[in-house]
């Protein structure tokens, strides 16, 4: 029987056993669609990366990107991950890491920095999103908090409403007003499918990113909590979400009043549920334009072996 050989990481974390846990197929070459939706079903993680040989060879590899129940155009702890993989490989195979990778998904080109230390050793990797930022529609306050499973009353409107963004991945995105809703949120299945029947042009699965705007030095770059739930894909919470970390580093862009700015921001997620990720987002803003961004983290890995099929 053919054997598939696998590893998994655990991303946006330098601890094994935090972050978010991913499995990557390091060589998915005559998989199809359907074998991959059931081995990736089958981790159950929140994704699971397919590595192919990219059809342009200027490229480094084609990515398939797949959650338990559906393949999905870009998600950003997949690519973190699978990019430390690949460099980690590359290097083995060459004596030396590269400086970037290329890999082509079903959302665009995703290019990838490999983070070193002065020594060179790699430390981590960061991605640019492959989409500039889009805006849906604006989501009714109820619904939202219905499907967070919380009061109206904890959605912080004054800065903006409840809405779609997307930077390659779409999220329904809220600010709430604390960190006690924050960690009162529950993830209400129910609410969600109703969310999604009223919002079927902006999304099929309704996923629902949380954040509160964390305490701070002056100094600091802004610091934000953050949840994500996706019962309707099987995912009641994610760890870590880097798509959507960089959609909200893009829409806090576009509100900032100044029309050139560069915001770093740090993302803590996972905190609820033991598995603390720390995602590292920079939005680049000139001309009153939000521009390129980034999402950067560290991994580690945790297993590896074999899938027979």
């Amino acid at each position: 029987m053919p054997k598939i050989p696998f590893v998994t990481l655990d991303v946006f974390t330098t601890t094994r056993f935090g972050g978010n846990p991913l499995a990557v197929i390091t060589d998915a070459s005559g998989l199809d669609t359907a074998t991959m939706q059931a081995i990736a079903a089958e981790f159950g993680y929140s994704e699971t990366t397919f590595i192919l040989p990219p059809k342009d060879p200027a490229n480094t590899a084609e990515v398939r990107i797949f959650t338990p129940t559906m393949e999905i155009d870009f998600a950003g702890h997949p690519n973190v991950g699978t990019a430390q993989v690949v460099a980690e490989r590359i290097a083995a195979e060459t004596g030396t890491l590269p400086d970037t990778l290329r890999f082509e998904e079903r959302a665009g080109l995703v290019v990838v920095e490999i983070l070193k230390r002065d020594d060179g050793a790699l430390i981590g990797t960061r991605i640019t999103a492959p989409q500039p930022l889009t805006l849906g529609s604006a989501i009714a306050v109820d619904t939202f908090a219905a499907a967070a499973g919380l009061d109206p009353a904890a959605i912080r409107t004054v800065n903006h409403a409840p809405v779609f963004a997307s930077v390659g991945l779409k999220f329904a995105v809220a600010e709430l007003e604390s960190l006690d809703s924050l960690a009162a949120a529950v993830p209400d299945t129910a609410a969600s499918r109703s969310a999604q029947a009223a919002y079927s042009e902006d999304t099929d699965h309704f996923p629902v990113f949380l954040y509160v705007r964390e305490e701070k030095p002056a100094s600091a770059s802004l610091s934000i909590r953050a949840r994500m739930f996706a019962p309707l894909d099987n995912i009641p919470e994610d760890p870590a979400t880097g798509s959507a970390s960089g959609a909200l580093g893009a829409l806090l862009a576009s509100l900032d009043p100044r029309p050139d700015a560069t915001l770093e921001i740090t993302i803590r997620q996972g905190v609820e549920m033991g598995r603390e990720s720390i995602i590292h987002v920079t939005a680049d803003k000139r001309d009153g334009k939000v521009g390129a961004i980034t999402i950067a983290g560290s991994s580690v890995a945790v297993m590896e072996g074999f899938i027979t099929v």
